[in-house]
C-alpha cells in the first residue's frame, strides 16, 4: 500500500513536477480496480459515505492550492506530504474508527489528494487496526471513487493537461506488472524489513525532492 503514495508520486514529481497531480491519479483510478474485482461485495458502505461526505469540501479546498500555488510549491507540499506519511506509518497510532474520524480523514485526503495526489495515508490511518476483505474492499472504493473526484476537479479546474492523463495510462502497465508480481514475492520478503525499507526510501525521496525545489532552486 505504500508504492503509490510515498515511492511513485515524489519521483515522479522530481522527473516532471508538470504531470502531478494528474498522471498519480490515473494510476490510483486503476489500482483499486484489481481489489474490487475479486471483493466488491464486501464493501462498508457506511465508511465510504462518511469518508466522501469529507472528501467533496477538502477536495475543494485542494483544488484551489493547485490553482493559486506555483508548481515548485506544489512540489514542496508532497515533499511534506511524503514526510508526514511515513511518520504517521511508523509510528502506527492508533485512531478510533467513528463517523467523525473517518469525515475528518476523507476530508483531509480531498485536500491531499487533489494537490498532491496522495490522498491515502489519513484514511489508512484510520482503518489501519481493521482487517479482512471488507476493509480491504471498503478502501479500495474509496481510493477508487476519490481519484475519479480529483481527476474530475483537476479537468474542471483546467489542471489535467492530456500528458498527465497518457502518462498516467503509460504508469498503469507496469503497476500491473507490480501487483501481479507483489503475490509470488510476498512469501520471501519479511514483512518488518520491506516496510522499513520502503519508508527509507520515501523519506530519501522527499528529501531530495526538497533539496531539488528550495537548496539548488531547480526549476
Amino acid at each position: 500500500g505504500f508504492g503509490l503514495g510515498l515511492v511513485a508520486a515524489p519521483v515522479l514529481t522530481m522527473l516532471e513536477p508538470g504531470l502531478m497531480p494528474g498522471a498519480i491519479q490515473v494510476v490510483n483510478l486503476a489500482m483499486p480496480l484489481f481489489t474490487l474485482a475479486v471483493e466488491w461485495r464486501r464493501v462498508e458502505w457506511r465508511g465510504v459515505g462518511f469518508a466522501l461526505l469529507g472528501r467533496v469540501p477538502g477536495s475543494a479546498i485542494g483544488a484551489v492550492i493547485i490553482v493559486y500555488t506555483s508548481i515548485y510549491a506544489r512540489s514542496i507540499f508532497v515533499a511534506v506530504m511524503v514526510l508526514a506519511a511515513v511518520v504517521l506509518t511508523a509510528r502506527a497510532l492508533g485512531v478510533p474508527r467513528t463517523g467523525l474520524t473517518i469525515t475528518s480523514a476523507g476530508f483531509v485526503s480531498g485536500v491531499t489528494g487533489t494537490a498532491t495526489g496522495i490522498g491515502g495515508p489519513p484514511i489508512a490511518l484510520v482503518y489501519q487496526s481493521a482487517k479482512g476483505p471488507q476493509i480491504r474492499a471498503t478502501l479500495a472504493m474509496f481510493f477508487c471513487l476519490s481519484a475519479l473526484q480529483s481527476l474530475a476537479i483537476l479537468a474542471l479546474v483546467d489542471e489535467l493537461p492530456a500528458r498527465a492523463v497518457a502518462t498516467g495510462a503509460a504508469l498503469v502497465v507496469p503497476m500491473v506488472l507490480g501487483f501481479l508480481a507483489s503475490g509470488p514475492l510476498r512469501r520471501y520478503l519479511d514483512g518488518g524489513k520491506a516496510r522499513t525499507a520502503v519508508l527509507v526510501v520515501a523519506t530519501a525521496s522527499a528529501l531530495a525532492l526538497i533539496v531539488q525545489n528550495v537548496v539548488m532552486g531547480s526549476p
